[in-house]
């Protein structure tokens, strides 16, 4: 099972961090919401990358890593209480940054394609999408550096002499 489990918080990972790094990508390729045709293009695909890769990875890394700290090995390893809030980060800056924004948008850039939205309303958070993508691929960075190096972040109880 934990052999599993490790597998499974890796493959998330992977998948989460080239979701992000996609986003990214795709971020700097946005061209100005003028040219609607091709803004609402980019910014569905950046919608689908969102939804279909970004989310289905970050709750595989999640539960995986949920159900591996609740095994008995990992609960004084302090490396993977560090994982666990930063995890809660990931959980909570996915959704509030990454997923509802990219889906939002490319709802919204539909929306003025179709004329039902006037286009000067659009990309007006690409700088904080950035910003929080850049902040999230730090944080998984730093994720996989405690699952690698496991650093010793609380110390054990020193047995009596």
């Amino acid at each position: 099972m934990r052999r599993l489990l490790k597998f499974l918080h890796t493959m998330g990972a992977i998948g989460l961090m080239g979701a992000m790094a996609a986003l990214l990508v795709l971020l700097g390729r946005v061209p100005s919401p003028a040219a609607i045709e091709s803004y609402a293009l980019i910014r569905g695909a950046m919608g689908a990358v969102a939804t279909w890769l970004f989310l289905p990875s970050l709750a595989l890394t999640l539960l995986a890593g949920l159900l591996s700290i609740a095994q008995r090995a990992f609960h004084n390893a302090g490396w993977a209480w560090a994982k666990l809030a930063t995890g809660i980060v990931m959980f909570e800056w996915g959704f509030v940054g990454v997923q509802g924004p990219m889906q939002e948008e490319a709802r919204l850039s539909a929306e003025a394609l179709a004329g039902r939205v006037n286009p000067a309303s659009l990309g007006q958070d690409l700088g904080a999408e950035r910003g929080t993508l850049w902040v999230l691929l730090f944080i998984a960075t730093l994720n996989v550096v405690f699952g690698i190096w496991r650093p010793r972040l609380i110390r054990r109880p020193q047995p009596a002499s």
